[in-house]
């Protein structure tokens, strides 16, 4: 569906973005993960046309983006970071002329509302002026406008962005049922939504993409990583008694599998009696055998997690933000707003 090759985007003598080389199915939901300045932002306005690259080639389903632009707009949806939409319209009159805009044939425009009026849940807002409505549903025309004229290629600019946490998960519904219809190409800065949402992760770093993949691929790119386990350490009848507390007994066994590099316990003022929470860092994937040689060992593995933190360690390491969280501190580092507006005043 799309083809990047060796994409480049400078403003002046400052690059934004490349060289970028990368493809994305037919189908595929794929998320844009960077810091503040990344690129992210840049990279969406190429794909839609919206700005001309420095060099390199785009194509999208077969169609030269940059030689002929006009030829494949027409399957092109996009959602800016701010919707562009008019606060005076009602938002059926908007999605009217939005659906004219895009050359649609007049006979299909009312089906084709009705049927994008039902997908993003607008109904009983339809007639409502676009201004009066919440930021969430806002967000909601944005995506109906994108997708009124049923185009092959969805773009969403951070289309979670300042949602409260009802409407983040309303959003994600929205975006997952969307798939299959459309290729779709997202950006957020919320780590673990776009976990959940996309089939796979292309993580930017200056304007060049350092990590392409699912989250547990990008894991296991990384050096370490970070596995929760609650245990039970069995004591049998008319067995000695191991000596040290069940945290010792249970360390003792995991230090000896292949990989591990660390175990510590996890304090868990709510854990059950006899219950005992270890943390084990490790260099290679240990799940199974970890489980293996503590059941052997007569230790009772009652729940064995991935770290909450993972993806948020794997992103901050892959783009370099651990080394510089110091010199960094105070600043939002998810935060794109100010790449975004250097982007449409070099851009304009």
């Amino acid at each position: 569906m799309i083809e990047i090759h060796e994409l480049t985007k400078y403003f002046g003598e400052t690059k934004a973005v490349g060289p970028l080389t990368f493809s994305i199915d037919k189908g595929e939901v794929v998320g844009l993960l960077g810091l503040n300045g990344a690129g992210k932002t840049t990279t969406l306005r190429m794909l839609s046309s919206d700005l001309l690259p420095t060099s390199g080639s785009m194509r999208v389903d077969g169609v030269d983006l940059v030689e002929d632009p006009e030829k494949i707009q027409s399957k092109i949806g996009y959602l800016p970071d701010r919707p562009p939409v008019y606060d005076e319209m009602q938002v059926l009159e908007y999605l009217h002329f939005a659906a004219k805009l895009r050359g649609m044939v007049p006979a299909k425009i009312q089906k084709r509302i009705a049927e994008v009026i039902e997908t993003t849940d607008l109904g009983d807002h339809q007639h409502d002026r676009i201004g009066t409505l919440s930021h969430g549903f806002k967000q909601r025309v944005g995506i109906a406008q994108a997708i009124v004229h049923e185009p092959g290629l969805l773009l969403l600019d951070e289309p979670i962005s300042g949602l409260d946490p009802v409407q983040i998960v309303e959003m994600r519904e929205l975006i997952r049922s969307l798939r299959g219809d459309h290729t779709t190409v997202l950006s957020s800065h919320i780590l673990s939504e776009i976990s959940e949402t996309c089939d796979r992760l292309l993580v930017i770093r200056d304007g060049e993409i350092v990590a392409s993949g699912s989250e547990a691929e990008l894991g296991s790119q990384m050096a370490t990583r970070s596995i929760e386990v609650l245990v039970r350490v069995l004591h049998a009848a008319g067995r000695d008694e191991p000596e040290g507390s069940d945290f010792d007994v249970a360390a003792e066994v995991v230090r000896d599998i292949a990989g591990v590099a660390a175990v510590s316990e996890i304090d868990d003022e709510d854990a059950e009696v006899g219950l005992t929470r270890l943390r084990v860092q490790a260099t290679s994937d240990v799940r199974e055998e970890l489980c293996r040689t503590l059941v052997n060992a007569d230790i009772g593995v009652l729940a064995l997690e991935r770290s909450g933190k993972e993806l948020e360690s794997v992103f901050l390491e892959l783009t370099g933000e651990d080394d510089s969280a110091e010199e960094g501190a105070g600043d939002d580092p998810y935060d794109d707003d100010a790449s975004d507006d250097a982007d449409e005043e070099e851009g304009s």
